[in-house]
Parts: structure tokens; C-alpha cells; sequence
């Protein structure tokens, strides 16, 4: 479609100031957590993004009353009437969406049945739902499988339980926070996913009247309680975006200042950026992200889960590494089909290769099972404008950054999937200089 192409004519350094609210990985789900709750709830510092007017559509055709609040980015969230919502809607307004999953647990808890339809999201590796209904199993929900998605009841109630992840998932870990702060009794989950996100969605859920604590040994336990209330939250900041932007400047020898931009969350990726050759200057309201000039250095990556560097660092930064002199490794352990965003790029100059070894890092889960899941980025290439399709969410800002570091004009197409997790991020270009229009 001629509406969901972006003309990029690159070349030009990004410059300026742009600002990144709540985090697009915590957002969607404290809107859920609402659900729970039998008071209305404040969440502030909400972004603009699809994944939001996803939720929030879904709440309202289960009764929540959602309406802005008294500030920029504030939504108050009542679930007063919650009542069962049309399965033809539901399928319709989910789309592609993943997150109507994590509705099955406070849907189970106030309505005794969910229905959940056919599932999408971004084609990086494998995300299996099965586990998250193996898990709402374990609590006690029966679960139908129709033609056109999931039916689930709790005849019983749900009742906690002992779970151990087979891999650290920050889905499953919000499936079991989400059911498990109303189920009757204990629950203990074991090998859980505790990034930033996961820990501001226990906040919220404390605040709420929940009982939860996190061990140093990735273990939470959950105290089910009788009755939850409602919240006021703000919003971590999105350290996904602010690190896509870092990225963009240093690739296209840049300056941007992120503000709402937090070191704490982006302790990791930091140290990264610096050793790749890249500058940055903390402050209390944000960070200012620039190449310092001179080359960038080639480095090995492996990314992981929290408190590693993270997979949705990745992708931007491999566009920073075509720059850098060198040889630079990256192994991905965390979606196994992450790196096949790299052929576009390879398409506008870039010299990567992919292979099924575990290189430059410890062996991981995909390692001996053909995925091509590592990469050697020789660099510093000259990038040229190409005709990209956007393949998922940060492969899509990927292209973005490549697209304003290459020489001549790309055109980006699907160019509105990026609105899934980037709030007003054509505006943000134009506002750091970027010569962009829509075909």
C-alpha cells in the first residue's frame, strides 16, 4: 500500500532532542493488571503505540471503562462491570496481537471463562503459546481448543502451584504473575524471567494488595490474596527505544538527547555502546547519545536475558557494527531466526555472514539445530538506499537506521508496523533532522 511506505533520503547525521515514555514491554500488561483490580487504576506515562489501543480496545469490550486522565499520557482504568465480551470482537480487534494471552488468568478470576483467539506477533523464532496454557493447566483451568481460538473455564477456581520455565520467558513469567496473585493458595515459579518490566509489573501488582517476592535465584513466590484494588503507576521508561535512537545516532554519526532516557535500566547496553566507540552523557531527565567521531571499534556480542544485553538491542546495533573496523561477532541465544533482518542489509553493502555455530560465546539452546543464530559483521562498509520490507518491530527500526546512514534514497515498506512499539517516531525523525516522507 502507497500509505505504508516511508521515503528515506540518507546520508545526513541525526541531530536534536526526542522524548521516550513508558515502556512498550511493561505498558499493555499493567493495562491488564487492571483487570484484577476492583477499584479503577492511574497509569501514567503511556506512549501512543498500537499494542496500547490493542489493550485498551480489549478492555473496553469486556466492560473496563478506559479514559484519559489529568495529565499527557495518563489512562484511568475501571473494571467495576467487567462482563464477557463477543468472541467475533475479541478476534477482530486482537489482530495479530499477542498479548490477549495474558488476559486468561484476570478473566478466569472475574468471569470464570476467556476466550482467546489465534495468536501473531513478530516472526523472530519461536514463541510458543503452549506453555502459557500448560501453565493456566496447572492452576486449574480447563481449556477447549475450536476452529477459531482457545476456550478456557475454571469450574474450580485456580489454585497455585509449583512451575519451573525451561527457559527464562518474560511472557510466561507475566502469565503466572497475572493468574497467580488471585489463585488460592502458594505459588512458587522457578527459572523466571526478572528484567526491568517484570520487576515493574510486581510493583504494580503490589500496589494493587498483592503479596510477591523476587530471589536472587530468579524464584518468585506469590501469596494469592482474596481481593486486589486498584493502582496509580508511572511508567518506566521505554530503555528498548531509547537504545534504538542511541544506536541511529551513532550510525549515522549523530547526536541525540533521549529525555526520560534511565542509566539504571541500561546499565548493560551502555557499556556496550561505549565500547563500540560510542559517546554518551547522563543527566537527571535523560541521556544524550553522539559518535564522538574517528572509527568505531569491532566488538563480540552475545546477547540474553536480564540482566545480559538484551535481543531487542540487537538489531539496531548490528547496524551501528557495518561501520565499526573490523570483525565483529554477534551471538544471538535468545530468538533463533533474529538475524535474518541481516540480508537487507547485506543487499545495501553491509558484509554479514550468518552461521549455526555458537560463536564467540558459550554454546546455547540452538546451537547442533541448524538455526542460523550467529554473525560476523566486517565493516566499515558504505551503505547504499535499497527498496527494504520491514520484518518485525526492531528489524523495522533496524531499517530505519540504515536507511538514514546510506548513501541515496531507500524506500521502506510495511513501514507502519513500527507504530507497534515506537510512539510518534515519524514526527521524531523529522524533529532530528531526518529528511523522510511518506510515498
Amino acid at each position: 500500500m502507497t500509505d505504508d511506505v516511508l521515503i528515506v533520503h540518507g546520508g545526513t547525521p541525526i541531530e536534536g532532542e526526542i522524548r521516550v515514555r513508558g515502556a512498550k514491554n511493561l505498558v499493555p500488561k499493567a493495562m491488564v493488571a487492571a483487570l484484577l483490580g476492583s477499584a479503577p487504576s492511574r497509569l501514567r506515562n503511556v506512549p501512543d503505540i498500537r499494542d496500547v489501543r490493542v489493550v485498551r480496545g480489549l478492555l473496553q469490550l469486556h466492560g473496563v471503562t478506559v479514559r484519559s486522565g489529568e495529565e499527557p499520557g495518563e489512562l484511568v482504568l475501571d473494571p467495576s462491570h467487567v462482563e464477557s465480551a463477543n468472541v467475533a470482537d475479541i478476534d477482530a480487534h486482537a489482530g495479530s496481537s499477542r498479548i490477549p494471552i495474558l488476559f486468561c488468568g484476570p478473566l478466569l478470576h472475574r468471569l470464570g471463562h476467556a476466550f482467546i483467539p489465534g495468536l501473531g506477533g513478530c516472526d523472530i523464532g519461536g514463541r510458543p503459546v503452549d506453555f502459557h496454557f500448560d501453565v493456566l493447566r496447572s492452576f486449574g483451568a480447563t481449556i477447549e481448543k475450536r476452529a477459531d481460538g482457545q476456550y478456557l473455564e475454571a469450574p474450580k477456581g485456580l489454585r497455585g502451584c509449583k512451575i519451573r520455565l525451561p527457559y527464562p520467558s518474560v511472557g510466561s513469567t507475566e502469565q503466572v504473575l497475572l493468574t497467580a496473585v488471585l489463585a488460592e493458595g502458594d505459588t512458587e515459579l522457578s527459572n523466571a524471567a526478572v528484567e526491568p518490566e517484570i520487576e515493574d509489573l510486581i510493583c504494580v501488582l503490589q500496589k494493587m494488595g498483592a503479596i510477591i517476592s523476587l530471589d536472587t535465584d530468579r524464584t518468585i513466590r506469590i501469596t494469592g490474596v482474596d481481593q486486589l484494588g486498584g493502582y496509580t503507576h508511572r511508567a518506566l521508561p521505554d530503555r528498548l527505544e531509547a537504545a534504538s535512537w542511541a544506536s541511529a545516532a551513532l550510525a549515522t554519526k549523530g547526536s541525540v538527547y533521549v529525555h526520560g532516557a534511565s542509566q539504571r535500566e541500561m546499565l548493560t547496553f551502555l557499556n556496550v555502546y561505549r565500547k563500540v566507540g560510542g559517546a554518551f552523557e547522563v543527566d537527571e531527565v535523560g541521556i544524550r547519545f553522539w559518535h564522538p567521531g574517528g572509527a568505531l571499534n569491532a566488538i563480540a556480542l552475545e546477547t540474553d536475558v536480564h540482566p545480559g544485553f538484551q535481543t531487542d538491542w540487537q538489531q539496531p546495533l548490528v547496524v551501528a557494527l557495518t561501520q565499526a573496523s573490523g570483525l565483529s561477532i554477534v551471538h544471538e541465544t535468545v530468538y533463533e531466526s533474529r538475524l535474518g533482518f541481516t540480508s537487507a542489509l547485506n543487499q545495501m553493502g553491509a558484509h554479514i555472514q550468518l552461521y549455526r555455530e555458537c560463536l564467540g560465546g558459550t554454546p546455547c539452546r540452538f546451537g547442533q539445530r541448524n538455526f542460523l543464530h550467529s554473525a560476523v559483521v566486517s565493516g566499515p562498509t558504505t551503505l547504499q538506499g535499497a527498496d527494504l520490507v520491514i520484518p518485525d518491530l526492531r528489524g523495522g527500526f533496524s531499517y530505519l537506521i540504515a536507511a538514514l546512514a546510506a548513501q541515496g534514497t531507500s524506500r521502506v515498506h510495511g513501514i507502519d508496523l513500527i507504530n507497534r512499539g515506537y510512539e510518534n517516531f515519524e514526527n521524531k525523525l523529522e524533529a532530528l533532522g531526518a529528511k523522510v516522507e511518506r510515498a
